[in-house]
């Protein structure tokens, strides 16, 4: 015993003495509480570090609680005098992953745990109401075990919109600024706008969000241009809306005619219907000096794009295509039944139709990888819940999905960790495996930079350095299916009203 004793004392100074930075009260030697258990050494192990750089192989990782402490070569390792070591060997770790554009978190016995099993370890809530702050509490508090939360205010619509409640409609500039100062009051950590929002009430609410030094992000506002926007501060531009349009030769005409046509408060859904079929049309003339000038001012004025291309191709293919996932059975019934539904509002039926959007969807792709190369910043999200799209493995698909528009798999894999924390303004807690950042990592079987799908190969999950292995996420899976297959519903008319929307948010 006294051997043992002095192994840990040795390693954990040997720690201490590495000028990590970390906070070491209650692990140091001669400390009441040091307790052995509180240390994890993932031990020679490639690592892919979230910032883009080429796998390292023959490193170890060493957590204390719930902080990063070292990272080096396996051979500076010492003796670890008893700490919980993993096995690293043929393995691959990478940081936790962040789903950027997500929904439906008080969906507490499904979406949290969904989004761990699969390895992500942070979301960016899009649509924050009282019970998902109340679901960020328990988390935040411990009482729930669910990934880091980033949460947006209610959502900023006009006096038409193709939302439910508890849309927030706005009208005049006085009423977009008291939203901004409520929202900021209530809790959310920027505005989330959307596509109706009147010209004088955005500009209203960026001049608020400035003073209030808080940001905005959300979908194109369809009486102003991306420009506009992005010259008025908005952080980001979400599904990848509109892109096509403001890249082709027929851009003024479209916007004019956008302009020009009234939202109608008795049918709001044709003018939706109208700005996706000119879209649609747009990608026969694309004008590559309009788009290089496009990205450049985004690139310049900070805006970034969330293509969600996940819930994009879900819904430029025809209705039935996913109505026989195998992932349907971690879904609600009463959800699926919305989702059934909701896909019916935007699929394609005539073969004509089919094929536009299957147009509309490879030229996406294509300008991804444009927007990319032009310096655009890029955040990986799915937007689940909406139909078929999946928390935690949709954001699998949405890296593919990156991969195949044009970015390598370690870049893809960058939008959703390092590049991720930096847009949330988090690079100093969050995002890379770094000295002093959160414990939130992915073990993996196999290497996702030789193929991006590798990353649904998962051993181990780590999330505020507690350790989800194998049969600790296999029992969350089973609790998941038998939540969403109880007689009684789960799913609240807030979230049912989403899925049936079908279209993103």
């Amino acid at each position: 015993m006294a051997g043992a004793g002095s192994s840990r004392r040795e390693f954990l100074r040997w720690l201490a003495a590495g000028g990590t930075g970390v906070a070491f009260a209650g692990l140091l030697p001669g400390t009441a509480t040091a307790v052995m258990g509180e240390i994890v050494v993932i031990a020679d192990v490639t690592l892919i570090d979230g910032t883009g750089s080429a796998p390292r192989p023959g490193v170890s990782v060493v957590l204390a609680g719930d902080r990063i402490a070292w990272v080096g070569g396996s051979a500076d390792v010492p003796e670890t005098g008893g700490a919980r070591v993993i096995d690293g060997r043929g393995k691959y770790l990478v940081p936790g992953l962040w789903d950027m554009h997500s929904h439906g978190a008080d969906l507490e016995e499904v979406v949290p745990p969904l989004h761990l099993i699969h390895g992500v370890t942070g979301v960016r809530e899009m649509w924050g109401y009282a019970e998902n702050r109340e679901t960020k509490g328990k988390i935040e508090r411990g009482e729930l075990l669910g990934p880091r939360m980033v949460l947006a205010s209610g959502i900023v619509d006009g006096p038409v919109t193709l939302l439910a409640p508890p849309v927030l409609q706005v009208s005049t500039a006085a009423e977009a600024r008291a939203v901004v100062r409520a929202e900021k009051a209530a809790g959310a950590e920027f505005v989330k706008t959307y596509s109706y929002l009147g010209p004088d009430a955005l500009r209203a609410l960026a001049d608020e969000a400035r003073t209030q030094g808080i940001r905005f992000s959300g979908h194109w506002p369809y009486k102003l241009s991306h420009l506009e926007v992005s010259d008025l501060g908005q952080h980001s531009l979400e599904h990848f809306f509109g892109v096509s349009v403001h890249c082709s030769s027929r851009r003024d005409e479209i916007l004019d005619r956008l302009t020009a046509t009234p939202y109608d408060p008795e049918a709001p859904r044709a003018f939706f219907d109208l700005a996706r079929r000119l879209e649609f049309e747009s990608v026969t003339t694309y004008d590559r000096g309009r788009a290089q000038a496009y990205f450049g001012r985004l690139r310049r004025n900070g805006t970034w794009h969330s293509p969600t291309l996940t819930i994009n191709r879900v819904v430029t293919q025809p209705a039935e295509t996913h109505q026989r996932d195998p992932r349907l059975k971690y879904v609600p019934a009463d959800m699926r039944e919305s989702w059934a539904k909701g896909i019916e509002r935007l699929a394609p039926r005539t073969p004509s139709d089919i094929a536009l959007q299957e147009r509309y969807h490879q030229e996406t792709l294509r300008l991804v990888g444009v927007a990319h190369e032009a310096g655009v910043g890029l955040i990986g999200g799915t937007d689940c819940l909406n139909p078929y799209t999946f928390p935690g493995s949709g954001l699998h698909e949405e890296l593919a999905f990156l991969v195949e528009a044009g970015l390598s798999p370690v870049q893809a894999l960058k939008t959703v960790t390092g590049d991720a924390a930096r847009f949330l303004g988090r690079e100093a807690t969050s995002g890379t495996v770094t000295v002093g950042k959160e414990a939130d990592l992915v073990l993996l079987d196999a290497n996702p930079a030789a193929d991006i799908r590798n990353i649904a190969k998962i051993d181990t999950v780590i999330t505020r350095g507690r350790v989800l292995g194998r049969a600790e996420r296999r029992r969350m899976l089973d609790a998941v299916e038998a939540a969403a297959n109880r007689p009684e519903p789960v799913t609240s008319a807030r979230l049912h009203s989403l899925a049936r929307r079908g279209c993103c948010c």
